[in-house]
């Protein structure tokens, strides 16, 4: 018997494993200031035409997010909320009209 909510509880771990960082939502929760800002790095960050790809969730493509970890943390390094709240903090900071 399949489960019928299984492909979408596949895809939901794969989406938190990927690009939740450990911490966060404790440092959002007691840190209200910071959730817009970390919203709106996290939309700069999303793939583009998120909606006609699966997983169909506004989220970076998997090599770009791990080119911006990679090149923010240095190589097997793994981000804090500290360092995700650091990096959203810059982001809204930047001029990105054209």
């Amino acid at each position: 018997r399949t489960d019928p909510g299984g492909g979408l509880r596949r895809v939901a771990v794969r989406v938190v494993t990927r690009y939740w960082v450990r911490g966060l939502g404790r440092w959002l929760i007691t840190h209200p200031a910071d959730v817009p800002r970390v919203l709106r790095a996290a939309w700069r960050l999303r793939r583009r035409h998120w909606w006609r790809h699966a997983p169909w969730l506004p989220v970076p493509a998997r090599d770009y997010w791990e080119f911006r970890v990679t090149t923010a943390m240095g190589a097997g390094a793994a981000m804090t909320a500290r360092d995700v709240v650091a990096v959203a903090r810059w982001s809204v900071r930047q001029d990105v009209r054209g």
